[in-house]
């Protein structure tokens, strides 16, 4: 299985997780809060790859471009979830304006 591959199945993962069974069981949903739990899964995405490809000089192929596992990692875990997040927010009637009231 090709290094890519690997790090778009443990986002695959980590999104699926965050999206059927942490946010939706959140009582009270808003922007920070989702925020706050996705820079963890951020992190824990970034520690894993980080635990498989550190120091081992593998490079990955972000369409054009040749990078390494951090650059991969970040940018397809923004790829993958901003539609997600997107989605979500929007049925959950969630404010994309960073306030937390009814205002």
């Amino acid at each position: 299985m090709s290094p890519e591959a690997q790090i778009l199945i443990l986002i695959g993962l980590i999104l699926a997780v965050a999206y059927l069974g942490i946010f939706p069981t959140l009582e009270k949903k808003t922007i920070n809060k989702l925020m706050g739990i996705d820079l963890a899964l951020n992190l824990l995405a970034l520690i894993v790859a980080g635990a498989w490809f550190w120091g081992t000089g593998v490079t990955f192929t972000l369409v054009f471009y040749e990078t390494n596992w951090a650059i991969f990692t970040i940018v397809c875990f923004a790829l993958l979830e901003i539609p997600l997040f997107l989605n979500f927010a929007k049925k959950h009637g969630i404010r994309l304006d960073g306030r937390d009231d009814d205002e």
